[in-house]
């Protein structure tokens, strides 16, 4: 039997036939078709790992991980860089957008004036026939075994995002469209994330476990209007872990503009600025999701 089999839509439990209308946290993941420094989660070479503070505490060996999303940053952003990774030195973007439209002001090395109009938004300026300028988005999530514990930002790439669904395997805005047109709210449910084997980098589907209890939905909804789910949808991951900006870059012609000292930000993971790649170390130690939480509920 599948997951989709196992979750009923039609078993509505009472807090959901209260509801009058979706969030805008569920019409911001469903991409508006609809009408509208913390712990975070990392899915770094295919693998679940849980970072506090920058710091990798844990890896999961499991290929899924059930969470609850409680919040959403309601735009998908946009993140740049002039160089490529390096596993020993780490830096933010040199030009971001948290709306997927301008540059943020305290960019370093912005690149336009408007994503729409930058030269690092056009297919084949990344690699192969990739945009330079990569999709993010930003989420709040709680795990389901601990639903009152620890509210974790969860930075997703656009393998993730965007895309067909496979079956009962579901991108995240397809994930959330499904949602949206059996009336439910992401907020309301346990979503099974699980890796795309098929995909030679981190790519995440999205799968309905289960309605969450009575008991357990004011709690999930209270943990979305924390002061740390609304920096895990503000803030990217090189904020999050404190990751210093990088160095302003003299563009042909011009002089670097000196700017007040950057909010710095990332992408998926840490970016290191080299200009060869090297290949990066997976972390040997293993755990159980249960003692990651202890982990972090002894910090």
């Amino acid at each position: 039997m599948s997951n989709v089999q196992l979750f009923n839509p039609s078993q509505v439990p009472a807090f959901a036939k209260n509801r009058k209308e979706l969030s805008p946290m569920s019409k911001a993941l469903a991409g508006g078709s609809l009408g509208g420094g913390g712990k975070r989660i990392s899915i770094k070479g295919g693998v679940f790992r849980l970072v506090n503070g920058g710091k990798e505490i844990a890896s999961i060996e499991d290929r899924h991980l059930d969470v609850v999303v409680v919040n959403a940053a309601p735009k998908i952003a946009r993140v740049f860089y002039l160089k490529s990774y390096d596993a020993e030195s780490v830096s933010g973007p040199d030009c971001y957008s948290n709306d997927g439209e301008t540059p943020e002001a305290n960019a370093v090395n912005k690149q336009a004036e408007k994503c729409s109009e930058c030269p690092k938004n056009i297919a084949g300026s990344g690699q192969g026939n990739s945009r330079a300028c990569r999709y993010q988005q930003r989420l709040a999530v709680v795990l389901a075994n601990d639903i009152g514990g620890d509210v974790m930002q969860l930075t997703l790439p656009a393998t993730s995002i965007f895309g067909k669904e496979e079956g009962d395997k579901r991108p995240l805005q397809a994930y959330a469209r499904w949602l949206a047109a059996q009336n439910i709210d992401p907020s309301e449910v346990v979503t099974r994330m699980k890796f795309d084997t098929k995909s030679e980098s981190p790519k995440l589907f999205f799968v309905t476990m289960r309605w969450l209890t009575d008991d357990e939905f004011p709690i999930a909804t209270e943990k979305g209007k924390t002061d740390e789910a609304v920096k895990a949808v503000t803030f990217t991951v090189a904020k999050t872990d404190n990751v210093a900006p990088p160095a302003p870059v003299a563009i042909a012609g011009t002089k670097p503009k000196k700017v007040a000292p950057p909010v710095a930000e990332e992408d998926e993971e840490p970016v290191v600025r080299k200009e060869e790649k090297k290949p990066s170390a997976v972390p040997k130690a293993k755990a159980a999701l249960s003692d990651m939480v202890d982990d972090w509920d002894d910090e």
